[in-house]
């Protein structure tokens, strides 16, 4: 299985990092779409190394971009099949990237914009060793209904989602909330008023503010 690769930053502290935050990008993008992420969130986790890995697939809609799994049927079925060709190929980075920095496993997050989300939320919610969280922006929650079969761990969860989004309706998240609070993960959520298929400022601050708060057990040594 090929490694994946990508941009990465930090830790701002200049020290080992203590944390890995992966930033999953969406479709058609690639990995230098959401390192520039890092800096902001670097003032609340220092110690955090951000790699934000180009997904394994070239885009199938498009000649240039990547993909974590194609859409080009977006039925449930071909949605759930995709995301569990991508899972494996996470796991193996997320265990390839801690060994190298000499970290547990359990020392990193997941965070993810769109289909960068899908895949953080069902790769995290079934690894053997749990994320310290996952933050998924304008997602949703692929394999629902499997969830309760398959649940491995249940880290805290922040969705963020624009109300006003063209691409992946909020309802989504509110949707994948529901799911989440039925399965006893601990799961909140900030959705902005008239935000399209984006980041904005709210939900950068509280992404801030849930990477600070699930890092602190690392950190605090």
């Amino acid at each position: 299985m090929a490694a994946l690769d990508g941009p990465r930053w930090g830790p701002k502290s200049g020290g080992k990092p203590k944390l890995i935050v992966f930033l999953l990008h969406g479709l058609g993008a690639d990995g230098n779409d959401l390192i520039d992420l890092a800096p902001y969130w670097a003032s609340a986790v220092p110690d955090a190394l951000f790699i934000a890995p180009h997904a394994p697939q070239p885009h199938d809609g498009a000649p240039y971009g990547r993909q974590w799994f194609s859409l080009s049927d977006r039925t449930p079925v071909n949605r759930l099949a995709g995301v569990r060709l991508a899972q494996p190929v996470l796991d193996g980075a997320i265990t390839a990237e801690c060994a190298a920095a000499n970290l547990p496993e359990s020392a990193v997050v997941l965070m993810g914009f769109s289909q960068g989300a899908m895949t953080a939320l069902y790769t995290g919610l079934r690894r053997a060793v749990e994320p310290a969280g996952i933050l998924a922006f304008s997602g949703m929650l692929i394999g629902a209904d499997t969830l309760a079969a398959e649940i491995a761990g249940r880290p805290p969860v922040l969705l963020v989602h624009g109300e006003a989004d063209e691409v992946v309706p909020a309802e989504a998240s509110h949707q994948a909330e529901s799911a989440l609070a039925a399965a006893n993960v601990p799961v909140e959520s900030v959705y902005s008023p008239h935000l399209g298929h984006g980041i904005d400022d709210a939900g950068l601050t509280a992404g801030a503010l849930f990477l600070q708060r699930v890092a602190a057990p690392f950190v605090a040594a």
